[in-house]
């Protein structure tokens, strides 16, 4: 029984903000009345006004992000087509970053350095994962197989950190950049700033969330090596 309920404490610990973000972005994903525009009308509309040349597209569910390389700014069907307060302020955060990106602000530096490095972690600690059950197999030793396991599961977590490293990259998009300019241009009511402010952090988490969910993919190969 406690190790049943250490797995769902480290699973709620994993899992739970991802599962927080995505009840947010829910719970203020339905349209407003009177919203003169979608979030792709607005981020257009921003993009205008700070005379900044950048693209918008639509792109797949819960893929919402700024390319640099492209650049273009890509919302998810609903944010990008909604009349939400969630796809307003998840437009707004996003154009934030687009403003950081022609800016050529420091802070932006964190992303181009430290996400290809995050990537990278967790390709490498995949790769440890997938070596595993085989060493496991190979040598019918099961500490064989833990090895590589567990150094999977420490080059992810390292993959965790490294995306926390680019956290103020997501705050300022968030609360220096969108966050003043919904409130400055009245895009959003002043009852609106408190639900617009949960959106706009969970949007700032949303880069470490997707990390920490990465974990449970590695329990899956747990069983295989309890077996050997």
């Amino acid at each position: 029984m406690p190790i049943a309920i250490l797995i769902v404490l480290l699973a709620t610990l994993i899992l739970g903000p991802q599962l927080w973000i995505r009840w947010v972005f829910y719970r203020y994903g339905n349209d407003l009345p009177g919203v003169p525009g979608t979030g792709g009308e607005l981020a257009k509309h921003l993009l205008k006004r700070f005379e900044i040349e950048v693209i918008i597209e639509e792109t797949k569910p819960n893929q919402d992000h700024f390319d640099s390389s492209t650049p273009a700014v890509r919302l998810s069907p609903d944010n990008f087509n909604g009349r939400s307060l969630t796809a307003i302020a998840v437009a707004a955060h996003e154009v934030g970053h687009a403003l950081q990106w022609h800016n050529k602000e420091t802070v932006f530096r964190l992303r181009s350095k430290y996400i290809p490095l995050a990537k990278r972690l967790q390709q490498i600690g995949f790769l440890l994962l997938s070596l595993s059950p085989l060493a496991a197999l190979l040598t019918r030793v099961p500490v064989a197989g833990a090895i590589p396991f567990i150094g999977g599961m420490l080059v992810v977590l390292c993959s965790v950190g490294t995306y926390l490293i680019i956290l103020p990259e997501e705050w300022d998009a968030s609360f220096n950049k969108a966050m003043p300019i919904l409130i400055d241009g009245e895009y959003i009511t002043p009852a609106q700033e408190a639900a617009t402010k949960r959106i706009l952090r969970a949007a700032a988490l949303t880069y470490v969330a997707g990390a920490l969910a990465s974990i449970l993919q590695f329990w899956r190969w747990l069983p295989l090596l309890l077996r050997r």
